[in-house]
């Protein structure tokens, strides 16, 4: 099912902006109760009778953003109309579109605006909101709750969290400003209040609960949402979600919605991960986050069978970028991060984040797992935005053995292989650079089939061992079953992209 969630800004005409995320899943489950006995009754905290003292302290310095953009239109299309030979209309609106243009009349240039939410963090005028506020903008004005309106100036954006710093010039008029709190403090239950600009209304508060923490929805590498209950709309973008003491614990963003109003299901940016992106906006006016210098992917239940692990859990390197702090270190593709600067890895989704939180420069400490045992290394972290500004990222995998065979089979996999020819190249589109043996086969019943491979994958590597022709693999695959693992563990190149597969070896 695609699921929409929709960014909660205030678009021209009341639109939005739409995002289709096919990972986030959402499913109504039925269930029978489940009784747990419990040794002594919890001590709950009581709800707020009210949270009108709260909302006066905290609406000052909640503000709306307003954005005008100059967008270039044709209008709506007009074609000639097909009238019979000689009819006198046929000359009448021949001449009417010769005057006007027709289909090619020259672009009009038109205002249009939008509406969002934000809010001070400073008394001298500096204010936070969503990037997707004010992407684009041309002119962007900002309302405080008593009606001034301001000129905003943008210091800086990070689209990767959806966070912009904005900075209006006051007079020297002193404002009322919040500040961010610990959203690693909230559990799930705890009481939340959400204030904003839905359509354009202006100052709203809502209250909820933390439904959840830690959401992925797929908007971006370091996302690490709150999901609430408290009512956000379009236009709450941008706005803060507060705690019940009134500080800032997120950014409210983004609502699953399928109809465009608010369900219940709403989505703000930690203020864990927010608030070192607003520091560095605003000191910096870009972010300057930590680069390792590896591209990972998620350590499946198969893949740590086959590695020795014992069970899933940390980033498993699929490829360590050429002159980069990884591999400075001497970390390895087939290595699993377990740790990194003293923090557990607990899923690969964890070390993007917890990499770019560590400050440039610094040198930490690296645990992998390898052949069966943790080793720690140190790395001294590079910039992430240097990094992908020289495209270093891109670089290939150094050459793997030479090839000796010609033609092989895994039947246990389910594959046919061939040693790399200029002809098999050219076939599959292999780059001259790409070292190891080609798949020219899959068997549809086959494990290898079930994993999603196909002709034209080329296999680098065969339990973390180089591989350059076709008895290499399968002496690898026959060495796996031997030693007792159950699966074996497959590095991939697909068109320049690396990645590990774990496969069942098939015994019978």
């Amino acid at each position: 099912m695609t699921v929409l969630v929709r960014h909660a800004a205030e678009g021209e005409s009341h639109g939005s902006i739409l995002r289709s995320v096919t990972r986030l899943g959402m499913a109504a489950v039925l269930a029978t109760a489940l009784v747990i006995p419990v040794a002594a009754p919890a001590v709950a905290k009581a709800p707020p009778e009210s949270f009108a003292d709260l909302a006066e302290r905290l609406l000052p310095a909640v503000v709306n953003v307003a954005t005008t953009q100059t967008v270039t239109d044709r209008g709506p299309a007009m074609d000639m109309p097909q009238f019979p030979p000689g009819s006198p209309l046929e000359d009448l609106f021949k001449d009417f579109f010769e005057r006007n243009g027709g289909n090619n009349r020259p672009q009009q240039p038109r205002r249009a605006q939008s509406l969002g939410s934000g809010f001070i963090v400073s008394a001298d005028g500096i204010v936070v909101t969503n990037n997707h506020v004010i992407a684009d903008a041309d002119e962007i004005t900002v309302r405080l709750h008593d009606d001034a309106e301001f000129p905003a100036k943008l210091l800086g954006t990070d689209p990767k969290t959806d966070v912009a710093v904005l900075k209006i010039d006051t007079g020297g008029r002193v404002l009322p400003f919040v500040k961010f709190g610990d959203s690693d403090r909230m559990r799930v239950g705890d009481w939340v209040v959400a204030i904003g600009n839905p359509f354009g209304l202006g100052g709203t508060v809502t209250a909820g609960i933390v439904s959840a923490r830690g959401r992925d929805i797929g908007q971006g590498p370091y996302d690490d949402f709150i999901q609430t209950d408290a009512s956000i709309n379009r236009g709450n973008s941008g706005g803060p979600l507060f705690n019940l003491e009134g500080d800032v614990i997120g950014i409210n963003t983004a609502i699953f919605s399928q109809s465009g109003g608010s369900i219940g299901i709403g989505f703000a940016i930690s203020s864990k991960l927010a608030t070192n992106v607003v520091t560095q906006l605003r000191e910096f006016g870009r972010t300057r986050r930590g680069w390792l210098g590896v591209r990972i992917q998620q350590v499946t239940d198969e893949i740590a069978e086959s590695l020795g692990l014992d069970k899933a859990r940390g980033a498993l390197v699929a490829d360590v970028t050429a002159d980069g702090p990884a591999k400075a270190a001497g970390i390895q593709s087939g290595d699993v991060i377990l740790s990194f600067a003293g923090q557990d890895v607990s899923e690969m989704r964890e070390l993007p984040r917890i990499v770019a939180e560590t400050e440039v420069g610094k040198t930490v400490s690296v645990k992998v797992w390898r052949n069966g045992k943790p080793v720690e290394f140190s790395a001294k972290l590079g910039e992430l935005e240097q990094a992908e500004q020289a495209s270093l990222q891109k670089d290939k995998p150094a050459e793997a053995a030479t090839p000796k065979g010609t033609q092989g089979r895994v039947d246990s996999l389910g594959l046919g292989l061939a040693t790399l020819t200029p002809q098999l190249r050219a076939q599959y589109t292999i780059g001259e650079q790409v070292k190891g043996v080609v798949v020219t086969q899959v068997d549809e019943a086959g494990i290898a089939s079930e994993k999603g491979l196909r002709p034209g994958d080329v296999i680098v590597e065969v339990a973390q061992n180089e591989v350059g022709a076709p008895e290499d693999v399968v002496r690898g695959v026959k060495a796996a079953a031997e030693s007792g693992r159950k699966s074996v563990l497959l590095l991939i190149d697909r068109q320049g992209d690396l990645r590990f597969f774990a496969l069942r070896i098939d015994k019978g």
